[in-house]
């Protein structure tokens, strides 16, 4: 019997020793220039950054630019930045130098290594769908009583090729049981992307402001736009062109004129990964009147609170210097956002 105990633990502890064994024979491996070594399980490779997934810190990202060798057990998909896209069943990285087992005669330098597990959308055979729905709500009792609504949905399919952007914002706001705001706003545009950093697009937009005396104004145009620090944590976007625009005036005489248009939108990831700073600025110049300006601006910080659930502060300037007599030029507001992106 106690001969059958000791060959029972025996066979237990080889069975923990294969086991262990095999974990650690499966594991991925990163070795940087610096010398140190990262054992955890591959995760994800796209813009010059290596996501791996370790027992002691949780998820880490590595600059591409850092590493020097690097063994990943799992089959993957490698994408190239000259298109070529190979199925590998096992990828080792020597001295900055891809080594595919699968394909002895394909050599490439790690910096022509573009992904790794690219999304359909990266390989050019569908759309990626991102968006973001966000409101802020205001209540206030007491000398005054304040109630304020604001709401923002913002959503966009993008290919290899091309892009398409609908955003919808709106407010309402009443101050002692009076309403003395209500506005909206929707916009749609497309954008195709051409060689370089440099795309082209159509815009169209409605948008109402009744305490404003605005009805409706609707504008329609074309652009030219640029990208600028792409793949880096401060990335750019400006766009200039024409639109024509109509506004409906519920008193005041209403507009039609040809406009120069403007934006700039701008996110950075200077406060970390998780958090984004962002700018988002659009102008129209009535090119028919020298005083006839509209500008709006939106400043904003979003941070994760839990999930894809996340937390924003914004500062919008909305100015108008066409605007109606007895109606202020510049609107401030400032505001908390909670939101739900995908």
């Amino acid at each position: 019997m106690l001969r059958l105990l000791q060959n029972f633990r025996y066979l237990v502890t080889l069975c923990l020793l294969l086991t262990g064994f095999n974990v650690h024979a499966s594991a991925d491996r990163v070795e940087l220039i610096n010398g140190s070594v990262i054992i955890g399980t591959f995760h994800d490779a796209d813009n010059g950054k290596i996501v791996i997934d370790t027992d002691f810190a949780g998820r880490l990202t590595i600059e591409k630019t850092s590493i020097l060798s690097m063994d990943v057990s799992s089959p993957v998909t490698l994408q190239m930045k000259d298109g070529t896209v190979f199925e590998a069943t096992n990828l080792v990285v020597d001295n900055q130098t891809l080594a595919l087992h699968d394909k002895a005669d394909a050599n490439y330098a790690l910096d022509q290594l573009l992904r790794i597990n690219p999304e359909p959308w990266e390989l050019g055979n569908a759309y990626r769908h991102t968006g973001l729905a966000s409101s802020a709500f205001s209540l206030q009792r007491g000398n005054t009583v304040l109630d304020e609504l604001d709401y923002r949905v913002d959503t966009r399919w993008r290919s290899l090729i091309d892009r398409f952007t609908l955003n919808l914002e709106g407010e309402v706001r009443e101050a002692n049981r009076q309403r003395n705001a209500e506005n909206w706003m929707i916009t749609g545009k497309y954008d195709r992307f051409q060689a370089g950093a440099y795309y082209w697009g159509i815009s169209a937009s409605a948008e109402e402001n009744r305490f404003t005396d605005l009805d409706l104004r609707t504008a329609f145009g074309a652009y030219l736009g640029r990208r600028f620090l792409v793949g880096t944590p401060f990335e750019l976007e400006v766009e200039t062109g024409l639109s024509q625009v109509s506004e409906d005036f519920g008193s005041d005489v209403d507009r039609n004129y040809l406009g120069l248009t403007w934006s700039v939108r701008s996110e950075s990831q200077y406060f970390g990964s998780a958090s984004r700073v962002y700018i988002d600025h659009q102008g129209v110049k009535n090119l028919a009147e020298r005083n006839n300006l509209i500008l709006n601006t939106t400043v904003g910080l979003a941070f994760p609170l839990l999930g894809q659930i996340q937390g924003a502060m914004e500062v919008v300037l909305d100015y108008n210097s066409g605007a109606v007599e007895g109606t202020e030029a510049l609107d401030q507001t400032y505001r908390f956002r909670l939101g739900y992106s995908w």
